[in-house]
């Protein structure tokens, strides 16, 4: 469980999220939550074995077939994945802590035949991450309850009939102050454009510069430590998506299928250190960070978002 304190800054009236003292490294004792054994599951949860880690073996990129089955699949988990994070968001309310939350959602995902994608991915303990003001990404969720004023996102990602269905959204917890609603705001605006810039042919260093178009006159930044990335069969795989201004090659393809997913911080320093559980990634400075995310397939004229 992570404390917190109220304070004052630049960045607006909230709280602070810091890990607990004393500090516990990892999170294996935190009890993972069951999942029946009818429901079918990724490789890294049947085996119980961690995730491939990125200097392992990783998935090449891979064009979906459109028009077939797994076109059919990667909808099927997209939309529920949608019906999912809907729920997340129907479940914010001042005093709900995040552990209530995920667990509402865990029995939601199960009562849908589906799995938690996240649950035993290198050992993350949860079923959804929970990620609040300063918190960038990978929240773990524990028993603090929301409070007013706060930002939570809820990341979702969900394993169905053999496909991965992966969106997220910032909500806000009773009265935000005018600069978190901004933070908001801009973000869903960010990957909005960024999904704009997304067709055949077009280069994927266009959606990083599309989404800074929106910022750059502003007093936010996008971070460079967290990417969108290639869905499917598999929960990671390339072409990953970076949503900085960058150079990378490459060019969107017919089947490509990706989530576009822009973390922005208040400020100009985007970089994030990682609590001692070993997967809550927090703003440098403490400043508030929103994102969003959408699951979206390149078609043979343009995109189409699978999880809107």
């Amino acid at each position: 469980m992570a404390f917190w304190t109220d304070v004052y800054q630049d960045f607006g009236d909230y709280s602070i999220i810091l890990p607990p003292e004393p500090y516990v490294f990892g999170c294996s004792h935190i009890r993972p939550r069951e999942v029946p054994a009818h429901i079918a599951r990724p490789f890294y949860a049947s085996t119980n074995s961690e995730a491939q880690s990125p200097s392992g073996s990783v998935p090449s990129r891979k064009l979906i077939p459109l028009g077939g089955d797994e076109e059919k699949g990667l909808r099927a988990a997209a939309g529920l994945a949608k019906r999912v994070r809907e729920f997340a968001g129907s479940l914010v309310k001042v005093g709900a802590t995040t552990n209530e939350i995920d667990e509402q959602l865990h029995a939601f995902i199960i009562e849908n035949g589906a799995y938690p994608s996240p649950l035993l991915y290198s050992g993350f303990p949860r079923s959804c991450c929970t990620s609040i003001n300063n918190i960038m990404v990978h929240g773990i969720p524990d028993d603090r309850p929301l409070e007013s004023g706060d930002i939570i996102n809820i990341d979702i990602t969900i394993f169905f009939n053999g496909y991965h269905g992966d969106t997220s959204q910032t909500f806000l917890v009773g009265k935000v102050d005018s600069q978190g609603q901004e933070l908001v705001g801009i973000t869903n605006r960010a990957l909005e454009a960024g999904i704009q810039a997304c067709k055949p042919g077009a280069p994927f260093k266009a959606i990083g510069k599309a989404m800074y178009g929106v910022i750059r006159d502003k007093d936010f930044s996008i971070s460079p430590q967290f990417t969108g990335h290639g869905i499917g069969s598999e929960f990671h795989r390339p072409p990953w998506i970076l949503h900085h201004l960058n150079d990378e090659p490459g060019v969107m393809q017919p089947g490509d299928c990706f989530t576009i997913e822009p973390c922005i911080v208040q400020g100009s320093n985007p970089r994030a250190w990682i609590f001692p559980d070993g997967w809550t990634a927090s703003s440098e400075n403490c400043a508030r960070s929103a994102q969003a995310e959408h699951m979206v397939l390149i078609t043979e004229t343009g995109v189409e978002v699978l999880t809107q």
